[in-house]
């Protein structure tokens, strides 16, 4: 015979999920409500898992589907569905969507800003060549040079002027080239345009002529970007040379 001991349950124990106990201990609506223990709830999971007609019998379906009734008609929505933001929960998101725009306005305001004085400061570049006064050349300089065939240069071929005005008279070799009629234009660097020349023919030597009284620019690396014109016009770069004007 077992002992008393051994035949009292163990008070750890909890005792067997099943429909009894459901429905004894009111299992259905306290985990709908929230109110069953972890333990008891995962237990009521795995019994349901096991004996899913148990859903059938305590009309579950129903239930959710009254439940939801009672949402629809107080106005709320259903659990799935988001909440609506109550509008200090949306502040943030229009707080940033704001400083955003600023920051694009700003932005846009310096560019503008920076653009107008790089005209300005080109206007008085423009200007001041206008205005620059020409010193008669003393001598004339011829300069011989065999420019880049495969783009810009970065360092000088040349340097101008730096004592009396002079006429430096360029001679560009293009003896190799195609073309016999040319288009050069002169930039300066990191600064504008100069001039555009239009029609440049070689001479007999196959050189391109070009004279610049040195007193004719400002200071400072003038690039010259050469291009032959097809028969039609068309320009095709053919060399590149970099000169120097100094004072």
């Amino acid at each position: 015979m077992p002992s008393a001991a051994s035949a009292s349950p163990d008070p750890a124990q909890p005792p067997a999920m099943d429909r009894d106990f459901i429905a004894r201990n009111q299992i259905v609506e306290r985990y709908l409500s929230g109110r069953l223990p972890l333990k008891g709830a995962q237990e009521f999971e795995r019994f349901c898992r096991e004996q899913p007609q148990l859903l059938d019998e305590i009309a579950l379906s129903d239930r959710i589907s009254a439940a939801l009734r009672l949402l629809d008609a107080s106005g709320r929505p259903a659990p799935w569905e988001p909440r609506t933001q109550r509008w200090w929960e949306r502040l943030p998101l229009v707080l940033g969507v704001t400083a955003a725009a600023l920051i694009v306005a700003l932005g846009g305001l310096l560019m503008q800003r920076r653009l107008a004085s790089d005209e300005q400061a080109y206007a008085t570049l423009a200007q001041r060549a206008r205005l620059q006064p020409l010193e008669a050349a003393q001598s004339t300089r011829p300069i011989t040079l065999i420019p880049s065939r495969t783009g810009p240069m970065p360092d000088s071929m040349v340097a101008i002027g730096g004592g009396p005005a002079q006429m430096a008279a360029l001679k560009f070799d293009l003896s190799w080239s195609a073309f016999t009629s040319f288009r050069v234009t002169i930039d300066r660097r990191d600064q504008g345009r100069v001039s555009v020349l239009h029609n440049m023919l070689r001479d007999s030597a196959g050189h391109v002529q070009i004279e610049l009284n040195s007193t004719a620019l400002g200071p400072g690396d003038y690039e010259f970007t050469i291009e032959g014109l097809t028969w039609r016009g068309d320009p095709v770069p053919q060399a590149w040379a970099t000169i120097s004007i100094v004072r």
